[in-house]
């Protein structure tokens, strides 16, 4: 790597100042085709965010169910827009280049976002549960100091876990090279860089695993278990249908997230979940919602009036 991407250290080390992330493909060839592809599935997630926010904003779409959307849809143009600015100039870029602390800053967020939005889809699990299995008070315990409460605490753990995480990883050695093995900056791959002891990291690893990824998962488990169970003691078949589809929404996000997740060490997958689920969750919300879907249709209309 090149000697301007380093300082040096007095005990025969050199630490580095700059990154370069090697993208998707190596090839020449493609990265024009990859360009003008990833330009047009971020504005397909940005137009269909938007939409999402104009219509949740709708007078008669101000329900306490639409808040959470609302504040995924954040999640979502937030995750994409971190990640796929920088990759979109790199196509268009021979080096590539990231600095010490704009890779930080990336690192930092794509964690945070990461975090909070699996704190957010077990509270949309949480509120799916009041919903179907206590109607009658779901009003009262999923209130306006509730839904906000819930998403202060998720964000907020959010920050707690990210905080750690990028501070313990950028507290690590990079001797050299400089070259990261991705499109973006994350922990496998800087890792890697490392010449360090990250044995302790291994153990740190495993906490956060359980505080972000196996904890707010097995609450949306249970929470569909007692949904599932009310489910099943609707005596009519229609009955059942009408209200399970008011959950498979949040369960198709659910099962994109964490599979997607899960497996964020390989390229390909975290390319679908920073890139192609942010541009998914608008259509699978909103076209599986015939309220949100009516509004939306309506609010299409009166922008092209206009």
């Amino acid at each position: 790597h090149p000697l301007c991407f380093i300082r040096s250290e007095p005990e025969n080390h050199t630490l580095l100042t700059e990154f370069v992330l090697s993208g998707l493909s190596s090839h020449p060839e493609l990265q024009n085709w990859l360009f003008f592809s990833f330009c047009l599935i971020y504005t397909f997630t940005l137009t269909g965010k938007l939409l999402i926010f104009l219509v949740t904003a709708h007078p008669t779409l101000r329900m306490l169910m639409y808040f959470f959307l609302w504040v995924l849809s954040l999640l979502d143009i937030s995750t994409a827009s971190t990640v796929v600015p920088k990759m979109l100039i790199n196509f268009l870029s021979e080096g590539r280049r990231i600095s010490y602390a704009g890779c930080a800053t990336q690192l930092y967020l794509v964690i945070f976002l990461g975090a909070t939005k699996c704190y957010v889809l077990a509270a949309m699990a949480y509120d799916r549960y009041v919903a179907i299995c206590n109607p009658l008070r779901y009003a009262i315990i999923m209130n306006n100091k509730a839904r906000l409460s819930l998403v202060l605490l998720s964000c907020c753990s959010g920050n707690v876990v990210s905080v750690v995480q990028t501070a313990w990883v950028f507290t690590l050695r990079f001797c050299g090279p400089n070259k990261i093995n991705y499109f973006f900056c994350d922990i496998p791959p800087l890792i890697m860089l490392s010449c360090t002891d990250t044995s302790l990291y291994e153990k740190q690893t495993l906490a956060t695993a359980v505080l972000v990824i196996f904890a707010p998962f097995c609450l949306i488990l249970v929470s569909y278990a007692c949904i599932i169970s009310n489910i099943l003691k609707i005596s009519s078949a229609e009955g059942r249908r009408k209200t399970f589809s008011t959950c498979s929404s949040h369960l198709i996000v659910v099962t994109l997230y964490y599979v997607n997740y899960s497996q964020d060490v390989k390229k390909l997958f975290s390319l679908i979940y920073t890139a192609i689920i942010p541009a998914l969750n608008p259509l699978i919300y909103s076209l599986r919602n015939k309220e949100v879907k009516g509004v939306l249709i309506k609010t299409i209309a009166d922008l092209r009036k206009k």
